[in-house]
């Protein structure tokens, strides 16, 4: 049974789908963190700050997905939570970069760092699907874009798409924003399928 690191892991959409795998989720937000555990009791859930446990931990996994917090890089912040005062300019977190370097030079298994398209022009080279990048040491092949999550839609079809339930939840956030951030189940298997070069079963041809 392969072993799973799965850093920043919200509510856990892109692990959703994965089968016959141990894994270990990192999520920092407590509330976030009880609905992962919720929705997948097998999986060993740590709150804790992901960038750091990746650093010393990596060597115990058979895979790892990374999504670091998006919001610096946004082409949506940028051009308009900023020009409408909703949001400040504010330095691109480099946690991204880190990461994506770190595991490029000292991750001997297979990984994938996942993020938005950027207002800026990627400092290291990703791959694209669904206006998304990714970064990782296999290649991810598609036949047309996956979609990378739920980034239009209202709280009744986001849970109709993603199959979690956030009512009852105390959450410090807009639910939306919490569906905003769910990777799409699908994408989330056949990014793995490709990593372990498996033949995929579940997943409509791509």
């Amino acid at each position: 049974m392969i072993k799973i690191l799965n850093l920043y892991a919200g509510i856990g959409g892109n692990r959703k789908l994965w089968k016959d795998c141990k894994v270990t989720a990192v999520e920092n937000n407590k509330e976030i963190a009880r609905i992962y555990k919720d929705n997948f009791p097998k999986d060993k859930i740590i709150i804790c700050d992901a960038h750091e446990f990746l650093l010393k931990n990596f060597k115990k996994f058979d895979f790892i997905w990374s999504s670091p917090p998006c919001q610096s890089h946004s082409v949506m912040r940028k051009n308009v939570s900023v020009p409408r005062g909703q949001s400040k300019p504010i330095y691109p977190d480099m946690n991204l970069y880190q990461e994506i370097i770190f595991l490029t030079y000292f991750c001997k298994s297979k990984w994938v760092v996942e993020n938005v398209i950027g207002y800026y022009d990627p400092l290291i080279q990703p791959q694209n699907s669904g206006g998304h990048y990714f970064w990782g040491n296999f290649m991810i092949t598609w036949k047309k874009p996956v979609p990378r999550g739920m980034e239009f839609g209202n709280n009744e079809s986001y849970e109709k798409l993603t199959g979690f339930k956030l009512k009852g939840y105390k959450l410090g956030k807009r639910k939306d924003q919490v569906y905003h951030n769910c990777i799409n189940p699908e994408l989330g298997l056949h990014i793995l399928n490709c990593a372990l070069k498996e033949q995929q079963k579940t997943l409509k041809e791509i």
